[in-house]
């Protein structure tokens, strides 16, 4: 296992800047989430990890060694991809001992290690099948095992549970979760899905247009977004966005009745108000700090009913208990959690800080 550093790391083709200085650091043990919709250049990054891209300007340091001109074979990483890759014509035990062997390693410690994996990913009945006939769970737990075997610094996950039925991405998040817990190793996970990114990691970078738009824990992502862009991509359904003023610690969203009272002061100034739909909360007609909205749709999910509501000329998502959920047509009360409110700069997008 090892550290992963990423410093200041840029990579161009031709005309074309695709990262544009990426500052990562993540320690021993730690299981780093690049996370971010189709182009924004995580996969690319984690190639440049591997050593299948080469860097434009920066470097990538893998424990104290900089990795920038040395060989993917020479990295001490394993790859685990989304298309699986496995041998047909191999079979499952095989499959897992492929890159021992290439390496020369004795058959003796080749099957110790095809023992030890299969067993910890409950594949041991498997190992004489060929892929074609193992389910979808099945081939990704080989193409774990096979990654496994080696015992790298850094494993690298690219979109690995894109190919799986819903139900078994549940499955195989929580038995890639139950690993790490483990094994603690080192890694590096790309997806698209802000459900595997909150759920897996650690720690998450969230990306657009090349650039590390945030980098933190889970839970600072989810309630202190640096901006409207996190704020909106992570969380499901996603946070509402609602214009309005607020002066000092008075918030009042436009053509809503009521206001909120916030814990800190702002000074005064027009904002973008970010309120998730968990931190809506139903209340009585006349509740300090309530407003007023009216229900539009809803739609029951079972454990939850999400009310569509029309608050001044925007419309928010808010969460409800099955118990207390409205009808279409009615009014709502909502006190808003004023903790959780954020607000951002309406042009930039930006997080706002407080006056003081």
């Amino acid at each position: 296992m090892a550290s992963l550093s990423i410093e200041n790391v840029h990579k161009r083709f031709g005309s074309a800047h695709i990262l544009k200085g990426i500052d990562i650091r993540i320690a021993d043990g730690e299981f780093l989430i690049l996370v971010g919709p189709s182009g924004c250049g995580k996969s690319t990054l984690l190639s440049m990890i591997a050593g299948l891209d080469d860097i434009s300007e920066g470097s990538i340091r893998i424990g104290e060694r900089v990795v920038n001109d040395v060989s993917p074979k020479d990295r001490d990483i394993a790859m685990v991809f989304q298309s699986y890759a496995l041998y047909p014509s191999m079979t499952v035990r095989e499959n897992i001992e492929f890159g021992l062997k290439m390496k020369k390693v004795p058959a003796a410690e080749r099957a110790a290690a095809v023992e030890r994996v299969s067993r910890t990913l409950q594949i041991d009945a498997l190992l004489e099948r060929r892929p074609s006939q193992l389910s979808g769970g099945q081939r990704q737990r080989v193409a774990m095992g096979r990654a496994l075997a080696r015992n790298p610094a850094i494993f690298l996950f690219d979109e690995p549970l894109s190919n799986l039925d819903a139900k078994l991405r549940v499955e195989m998040r929580a038995e890639i979760k139950s690993l790490h817990q483990r094994l603690r190793n080192t890694i590096v996970y790309v997806t698209h899905d802000q459900v595997e990114a909150m759920t897996l990691g650690d720690r998450i970078a969230v990306m657009k247009d090349g650039l590390v738009q945030q980098f933190g824990t889970p839970a600072e992502i989810y309630e202190r977004p640096a901006n409207t862009y996190v704020a909106g991509f992570i969380g499901s359904p996603s946070m509402n966005f609602l214009p309005g003023m607020v002066e000092g610690s008075t918030l009042r969203l436009d053509g809503v009745e009521g206001a909120v009272l916030l814990p800190a002061g702002f000074g005064r100034r027009r904002v973008l108000a970010g309120v998730r739909p968990e931190h809506f909360h139903a209340c009585g007609e006349g509740t300090a700090g309530a407003v007023r909205g009216g229900v539009r749709i809803l739609e029951p999910t079972g454990a939850d009913t999400f009310a569509t509501v029309a608050l001044g000329d925007r419309q928010a998502t808010v969460r409800y208990t099955p118990k207390l959920a409205p009808r279409v047509g009615d009014a709502a009360w909502l006190r808003l959690e004023a903790d959780a409110v954020s607000l951002f700069d309406p042009d930039s997008g930006e997080r706002l800080k407080t006056a003081g």
